[in-house]
């Protein structure tokens, strides 16, 4: 005869598991960084999404543009932190709306080079002022701790060898 196991979500804990170390997640810095980097790019992205209709993964796309000019997909993964599916995605709304442009590099047809179109380049004249305003936003609630914050910042984001 089989026995069911029993269910974690309403079954007592086995007394057989030895206790779990004491640990504060509110505590935790890799999770405070991440709820603090989800709400400071929210506030921004609610901007943008509303007057311009741009999600958080297209903005991510088209800075990285504004910035660096003519890259590839795999150029955006690396750094902007986002996966190749997502970096597609965003492409590939931005191209339908206009926003970008999509070539094959020339020297490695397998490379899909990305680039502003001159609509997108208007769009971003127009929301740069926006994240500058944001990150004095920042800068003003932190205070003197903003420096602080952007030094320990450096070392977290440095490469590694």
């Amino acid at each position: 005869m089989f026995q069911t196991a029993p269910d974690p979500m309403t079954d007592t804990p086995s007394t057989d598991l030895p206790p779990l170390p004491e640990f504060d997640l509110f505590a935790f810095t890799p999770y405070r960084l991440a709820v603090a980097a989800k709400r400071t790019s929210d506030e921004l992205a609610r901007q943008y999404r509303d007057r311009f209709g741009i999600t958080i993964p297209e903005w991510r796309v088209m800075v990285h543009l504004a910035h660096s000019g003519k890259v590839s997909v795999r150029d955006i993964e690396a750094r902007v932190a986002m996966e190749k599916y997502e970096v597609s995605r965003a492409a590939k709304r931005l191209r339908e709306a206009g926003l970008i442009e999509r070539r094959e590099n020339p020297e490695d047809r397998r490379l899909v080079i990305l680039a502003l179109t001159p609509e997108g380049h208007a769009l971003m004249a127009r929301i740069l002022p926006m994240a500058r305003a944001h990150q004095a936003q920042i800068e003003e609630r932190l205070g003197p701790a903003f420096a602080q914050l952007e030094a320990g910042l450096a070392k977290l984001l440095a490469e590694t060898d």
